[in-house]
């Protein structure tokens, strides 16, 4: 039999449309599931004309059906520019395209997402880079989604009422003053928050993003007087209705993409899984494991490290009171898969997972013994989303080891209900900004008491510049 071969860029290719597609027939599947018929494009309309601060969840707001529908159409969206651009898709690439279909659940939709990627992409061609090369940076900037969204219908016209706005010439006219802004900012600041933190946080854009959503929040709300709102709510009977049932459903979705992942990874890596436990055994500092193991253990990878995290999220959700299968909850599964192919895999994850369970322990211990509201759980939804982005410090544990890991989860989870508040959850990667955060405090700790380590940082700091520019290829111009 001939053995079927695909490149790297193929399969990223095949895996972003294999997702896309899988939430299309999901939100078809979901529509008949929840009895949503007539009204999935309705519901999605409001998805799109609402503000949608930290956490908007779209399965309340709109519903089931539309929120797959969110996810299926950006999600091919991305597909599209990533097939129809000249070059080579890579691991970055597919890092954006999670990142993008997991905030479609809860802060980002069709309709916010186009003044930040473009905005990008005309900085892009201004400076005469290779928009294939940095189409991650376009879907990175999404981030800032909930920004568009409020300046465009609640910012200049005070309360929003659901269902109902009105474009002035000044919500637009800050919209875009707003997008050219972030467009010509974000490719400025990402190389800079890889040296604060020295790829010890895998979701490098959070901790530049979070600092500058922390100044323009401040600019636009506290500086010139304006009212910060919440989320937006809404009655809805549907989700009320199936809310409790939204598990069983979440689970045999995820079930089954990380099913077609691992026999799709186990077929094109010659029908074995020979090499994943070498990827496993890698230690996720700087690596581009598309580059040194190839797609096909990646998709094991995303099989193997997805269906880890959605068993601990079961485990949580069982054991703990809390949010449930939510469309945040539904997000940040997704979330969790963004560096699969770039550093994260079962091995050096667990570790974080473990240091947000001793954080657990302790409070409940402490809340026991004194006689104490317990005030969180593991199943509370800032912690569910917390715990996913977390794992984007998993080079800690593979440079420093468990002890460490357990410590950068164990801290990153005691900040990641609070960092939201700097930028009033107008910036969706907050739990990236929280493990950014966590490395700033942690390295020092860490360079100071394990001398091995101190003198290999010592070596990677006189290269920074190269590690900048391997990372970004952002400032340096390349085309």
């Amino acid at each position: 039999m001939k053995k079927y071969t695909a490149s790297n860029s193929q399969i990223i290719n095949g895996i972003a449309f294999g997702f896309s597609l899988a939430f299309l027939i999901s939100a078809l599947a979901a529509a008949v599931y929840t009895g949503e018929w007539g009204e999935v494009f309705y519901d999605w309309y409001l998805i799109l004309i609402s503000p949608c601060p930290l956490v908007t969840d779209y399965f309340a707001l709109g519903g089931l059906s539309s929120a797959m529908l969110n996810a299926g159409v950006c999600g091919m969206a991305c597909f599209l520019f990533m097939v129809c651009l000249k070059g080579q898709s890579r691991a970055n690439t597919l890092a954006g395209y999670f990142l993008v279909v997991a905030h479609c659940f809860y802060g980002l939709n069709f309709l916010n997402m186009w003044p930040c990627f473009f905005s990008t992409m005309l900085y892009l061609r201004l400076k005469k880079l290779n928009f294939k090369r940095n189409l991650h940076v376009c879907m990175f900037a999404t981030s800032f989604g909930p920004f568009v969204s409020e300046l465009l219908f609640r910012y200049t016209q005070g309360d929003y009422v659901l269902g109902q706005f009105q474009l002035t010439p000044e919500s637009l006219l800050l919209t875009v003053a707003f997008s050219l802004m972030l467009g010509f900012m974000i490719p400025a600041v990402l190389p800079g928050a890889q040296a604060w933190h020295r790829g010890y946080n895998l979701y490098n854009g959070g901790l530049a993003f979070g600092l500058l959503s922390f100044f323009l929040f401040n600019f636009l709300y506290r500086t010139m007087g304006f009212h910060s709102h919440g989320s937006v709510t809404r009655e809805n009977a549907i989700y009320a209705g199936f809310r409790h049932s939204y598990g069983v459903y979440a689970n045999l979705f995820f079930l089954a993409v990380f099913l077609t992942c691992l026999i799709t990874g186990w077929f094109l890596n010659d029908r074995s899984f020979r090499g994943f436990r070498h990827l496993v055994k890698d230690t996720g500092y700087s690596s581009d494991f598309a580059d040194k193991y190839g797609m096909p253990l990646c998709l094991i990878n995303i099989a193997c490290h997805g269906s880890l995290f959605l068993l601990y999220l079961n485990l949580s959700i069982h054991f703990t009171e809390g949010a449930g299968f939510t469309g945040p909850t539904v997000g940040v599964i997704l979330a969790s898969l963004t560096f699969s192919a770039m550093g994260q895999h079962p091995r050096n994850v667990w570790p974080i997972i473990l240091g947000y369970q001793l954080l657990y322990v302790l409070v409940y211990t402490v809340c026991t013994a004194g006689n104490f509201d317990l005030p969180w759980s593991l199943s509370t939804q800032g912690y569910i989303n917390g715990v996913a982005f977390a794992t984007g410090l998993c080079p800690i544990v593979g440079r420093y080891g468990v002890r460490a890991g357990v410590m950068a989860g164990f801290m990153c989870a005691s900040m990641c209900t609070s960092t939201s508040a700097l930028h009033g959850g107008l910036m969706l990667y907050n739990g990236g900004f929280t493990t950014g955060i966590t490395a700033l405090i942690l390295l020092p700790i860490l360079e100071h008491y394990i001398p091995h380590a101190r003198d290999e940082i010592k070596d990677l700091t006189m290269n920074m510049q190269d590690m900048i520019t391997l990372i970004g290829n952002i400032s340096s111009g390349q085309k």
